[in-house]
């Protein structure tokens, strides 16, 4: 529960998710239980088949429709646990390959506990090739169904790609314009500092020089002029 609400969801959506697959979990297998505990009234039953691919070798002999529903019945029997066990579990931020092995092997003990409690239901026999389709159809659903939909709620139901906010994606343009994590666009145009304006160089000579005449006149030397104090021979 705390790794859905991690991910993006509220506590009551998680809560929901959570309960539904449970719920769907739950009425699965009691139609399964019905489908495959249930008493059947038939005048004679074949032998328990422990060899494997036995079964789906003679279905397939029998004729193209009998191996196809002797097919169809194997792989559809519990391949919505493939969908239901991690649903309910409610995890998101799990390994991919780590859920398939839990998964598959979740829907592995139901079908051998199945095939248990066949033996002791008239009309009904253990058959081996039941437990190996039964584990396929769960695997197959895991496999096309599950990362997929992770994937999803990860992103969250806020996320829109290029295309949600409108027009084709275009491979190299659009995935450059595509902010980086962590970039904030800029709020406004950059502040400038405005330039003291400076005197051209023509008046700034002409004061230079008009202050030097008046430092001349008053001193009776040019601006710069070091006196060392040393006398002066007449010629």
């Amino acid at each position: 529960m705390r790794d859905v609400q991690r991910q993006g969801f509220g506590g009551s959506a998680a809560i929901r998710f959570r309960t539904a697959g449970l719920v769907l979990l739950l009425l699965h297998l009691l139609l399964v239980g019905w489908l495959t505990l249930r008493p059947r009234d038939v005048l004679w039953v074949t032998a328990p088949n422990l060899e494997p691919f036995a079964g789906i070798g003679a279905a397939l002999a029998s004729g193209p429709s009998e191996g196809l529903r002797y097919l169809g019945e194997g792989l559809l029997l519990l391949a919505p646990l493939g969908v239901l066990l991690p649903m309910a579990g409610g995890r998101l931020a799990v390994s991919s390959w780590g859920s398939l092995v839990r998964t598959v092997a979740a829907g592995a003990l139901v079908s051998l506990g199945i095939e248990l409690l066949q033996t002791g239901v008239p009309g009904r026999v253990v058959d081996v090739d039941s437990l190996l389709l039964n584990t396929l159809g769960v695997a197959l659903a895991h496999a096309v169904v599950v990362p997929a939909a992770r994937a999803r709620l990860r992103r969250g139901p806020g996320h829109r790609g290029p295309r949600a906010r409108g027009g084709a994606v275009r491979p190299g343009r659009d995935a450059e314009r595509e902010p980086l994590p962590g970039y904030e666009e800029s709020q406004g145009p950059t502040p400038t500092i405005p330039r003291v304006g400076i005197a051209p160089w023509s008046d700034a000579s002409s004061v230079s020089l008009r202050e030097a005449g008046e430092h001349r006149e008053l001193t009776g030397k040019a601006p710069g002029h070091l006196d060392l104090g040393v006398p002066r021979w007449p010629h």
